[in-house]
This record gives C-alpha cells, sequence and structure tokens, in this order.
C-alpha cells in the first residue's frame, strides 16, 4: 500500500473542487453591462460665500491686540499681536471649529526647515 500523506491529499481535493467549480461557472463576458444614469450636474456654491470679505473686528485684551475675521458670522482665522515686541500669531479653527491651531502665518506652502550651519 502506498503512503500518501495527508497534505498531499488535501490539496488534490482542493483542486479537484476548485476544478469542479469552474465547470459551473459563467462566463464573465457574456453578462450585460448596467445601465449607467448620468451625473447630475453641481449647483453653483452661493454667491455670498465666495464674494465675501471677511468681517474684521480687532480688540484688545490684557497686552494683546486681537483681530477676529469672520464670513457669515464662523470665525476663519485669529491674529493675535504680543504689545510688547512679539511676534504676531494666528489661531486658525479646526473642522468643528471648538479647537484652534496655532500657526506663524496664514501662508501656508511648504517651507522646508532651512539652518544656518556655517556663516563668517
Amino acid at each position: 500500500m502506498m503512503n500518501i500523506h495527508p497534505h498531499v491529499l488535501a490539496i488534490a481535493a482542493g483542486f479537484a473542487l476548485l476544478a469542479s467549480w469552474g465547470v459551473h461557472a459563467a462566463d464573465p463576458y457574456s453578462v450585460p453591462a448596467p445601465v449607467l444614469e448620468p451625473v447630475p450636474e453641481i449647483p453653483p456654491p452661493d454667491a455670498d460665500v465666495t464674494n465675501a470679505n471677511p468681517q474684521v473686528t480687532v480688540k484688545q485684551r490684557d497686552r494683546d491686540t486681537v483681530e477676529e475675521a469672520r464670513v457669515n458670522g464662523n470665525i476663519i482665522w485669529i491674529k493675535v499681536t504680543p504689545r510688547y515686541g512679539g511676534r504676531p500669531y494666528y489661531l486658525i479653527p479646526t473642522g468643528g471649529g471648538n479647537m484652534y491651531i496655532r500657526r506663524d502665518s496664514l501662508d501656508t506652502a511648504l517651507k522646508p526647515p532651512m539652518w544656518v550651519l556655517f556663516s563668517w
């Protein structure tokens, strides 16, 4: 009697099962294509939002000057200028408007770090 490993027997049974499924499988090219509908037109954005200039309010708080820019009542940025020689910075609201991200400017361009290694 031949000594057959169980792994070889399981692999052969798997191939036989796959071969039997292939006989009954339908040709993928014989299935008709689904009927597609045209995409609806995208409405133009609100004229109030695109043409609106931000309304800026300037306030004095403690030792800082705070400028708030709003469009349709929503804050889009806050500029804080320290009174005694500090650099101004911006607070930009996150998606939910509950938290703010601090930035040194409103410029969003990529700026690689550039350190001075030698100078004379």
